[in-house]
């Protein structure tokens, strides 16, 4: 892969901040390809294959969200593989905070996002501690 090639990826994944944040809708679904292909293995029932599919979801989340804004963390280019850390905010409309953190895997290629992996997860509100975490997982209490 060319350099160009890696700056083209980080340049898509800047053109979707830009477009989350104006919460431009047309704009950010034209960065994904139509048969755009969706995964979360946390929660597999969550996968999707579409463009449209993506408008729907983020017509939602806009919607709901009228505030909401997105940050990249960190991000790192890898061949077609775009690698970024994300913290997305705001408030819904129903008064309630919003904040999700997480990592996607996007797969870049001539300038569209054909392929994501998500790995986005709610922020806890009540945190638990880690020896709660565990025993949580495991059945055991660490001692």
């Amino acid at each position: 892969m060319t350099l160009e090639e890696r700056r083209d990826g980080a340049v898509v994944i800047d053109r979707l901040v830009a477009a989350m944040n104006d919460h431009d809708l047309d704009r950010m679904v034209a960065l994904f390809h139509p048969a755009y292909d969706s995964r979360q293995p946390a929660h597999p029932g969550r996968a999707f294959v579409g463009r449209e599919q993506v408008r729907a979801n983020w017509a939602a989340m806009f919607g709901g969200i009228p505030d909401f804004r997105a940050e990249v963390v960190r991000s790192v280019q890898d061949g077609d593989l775009n690698w970024s850390e994300w913290v997305w905010r705001g408030i819904r409309s129903d008064g309630q905070p919003f904040e999700v953190r997480g990592v996607t895997l996007f797969e870049i290629r001539d300038g569209l996002i054909v392929a994501g992996t998500l790995y986005v997860e709610d922020v806890e509100r009540a945190p638990l501690g880690i020896e709660d975490a565990v025993e949580g997982m495991s059945g055991a209490r660490p001692e």
